[in-house]
């Protein structure tokens, strides 16, 4: 999954919190949460409203990412868990949270 494509899904899936996604789609949505937060001055509201714009889809596809390793999403409350789960590598075949996402090119 290239990092358009990431950006693209997690705002058209930001209330999806069924399914899973990979650990591209993760990390690349990670990538421009921080580019977001960086490229904005801190001290402005622009920065506050971005935050709360990447807020959800934040919290979704990390939960679907937790059900990739066929963990509840929960654990996302916990950061060093969160971490390495999304770090491991999702299940190769259908887990309880669904078929695995489709593969990335």
């Amino acid at each position: 999954m290239s990092f358009i494509n990431a950006v693209k899904s997690g705002f058209r899936n930001y209330v999806n919190f069924k399914g899973r996604a990979s650990r591209a789609q993760y990390w690349w949505w990670t990538l421009f949460s921080v580019i977001v937060n960086f490229a904005l001055p801190s001290d402005g509201g622009l920065n506050s409203i971005a935050s709360l714009v990447i807020l959800l889809p934040t919290i979704a596809i990390t939960i679907r990412r937790m059900h990739d390793t066929d963990h509840v999403g929960w654990w996302m409350l916990f950061p060093i868990v969160n971490l390495v789960l999304s770090l491991r590598r999702g299940t190769s075949n259908e887990n309880r949270f669904g078929p695995p996402p489709p593969p990335t090119i």
